[in-house]
């Protein structure tokens, strides 16, 4: 390997990646760390600006990494991502070019992610997010719409996986009637996991809460459209913390324009981060917070510890937590 390699860490929106890890351990070893704190503009910004660097270091996906951009990177040679998974990376277009992608998984719990969600979903029921910003501006409870209450009320899970089942230990703390559903649910996996295993439909037309939980694949892309919204009670509070495209934006944006539903609060987005001048940023009955889920110091410290071991295992020759082992054999 050269003398020198070159590291690109990525998406350092908060700028606090150099301090929650021990970044001289790869320095010592001749690496040269950059960190890339705003987001690109596209695929032909990331590639001008990625195409010298040796390795990178992604945040979740934070920046999408399709082949279209793998293949305009001449000098890459490995990649380390948060987490365990990401849907916007293309692993076989990086096997291909003999490129292992490492991984860091385990390690956290799903807390942050659940605690954040509930915390949404409190925000929608009293329309918080609206409150503080009357508060500042003098006007005191005028034009706070909804007082909902959360205790009495049905609270319906699309996924009821780890993160799931917190959001029904949650919603039974707090007094409500605890639905689940899913496409491999079933009632006694719903009762072990807190709640009343019921049908799609059923949910959706009798929940007054419907908080998301499932991982963002081909059968759960677009899983909430039109129709789906059109089933739901018009004082109902969506929530989804999981993945945007899990509900189709333009019908959610309609529902909301129409009052076909009262609220959403939404912690994700087909397009992140969200631009100023997206539609949703004009309703005024949605509440947005810019995919904090796992935005704690807790995950942001086992992360980057686990790239800079990523890295070592890699610069020793015997890479770790590979996603996409078939690079190894193009090595």
């Amino acid at each position: 390997m050269p003398q020198t390699m070159k590291l690109a860490l990525l998406d350092d929106y908060q700028k606090v990646a150099l301090r929650m890890a021990d970044w001289d351990r790869l320095r010592k070893r001749g690496v040269e760390i950059t960190v890339f704190h705003e987001p690109f503009a596209s695929v032909e910004d990331a590639a001008q600006k990625l195409a010298p660097f040796d390795m990178l270091g992604l945040l979740r996906e934070r920046t999408a990494f399709p082949r279209a951009l793998i293949e305009k990177l001449p000098n890459l040679k490995f990649m380390v991502l948060t987490g365990a998974r990401a849907a916007s990376l293309d692993d076989k277009a990086a096997a291909e070019r003999g490129i292992p992608i490492s991984t860091t998984p385990g390690g956290t719990s799903n807390a942050p992610t659940a605690e954040l969600g509930w915390a949404l979903l409190m925000m929608c029921a009293r329309d918080l997010a609206k409150a503080e910003r009357l508060a500042r501006q003098g006007k005191w409870h005028d034009g706070i719409e909804q007082m909902v209450v959360l205790e009495g009320k049905r609270l319906g899970i699309l996924g009821l996986g780890k993160l799931g089942s917190r959001a029904a230990r949650y919603g039974k703390a707090f007094g409500m009637d605890v639905v689940a559903w899913s496409q491999n649910l079933t009632p006694e996996k719903a009762e072990a996991g807190g709640a009343t295993y019921v049908s799609k439909e059923e949910l959706l037309a009798t929940s007054d809460f419907v908080s998301i939980h499932l991982a963002l694949s081909d059968r759960t892309r677009g899983l909430i459209g039109a129709a789906d919204l059109a089933k739901m009670k018009k004082t109902a509070i969506l929530v989804n913390t999981s993945r945007g495209p899990i509900v189709d934006e333009a019908a959610l944006i309609a529902a909301l324009k129409n009052r076909t539903i009262l609220h959403a609060g939404l912690d994700v987005y087909d397009k992140e981060p969200l631009s100023a001048d997206h539609p949703l940023t004009k309703l005024d009955n949605v509440t947005l917070i810019p995919h904090l889920g796992y935005v704690v110091e807790e995950s942001y410290r086992h992360f980057y510890e686990g790239t800079i071991k990523d890295i070592e295992a890699w610069l020793d020759g015997a890479p770790i937590n590979v996603l996409n082992p078939d690079a190894l054999r193009k090595a």
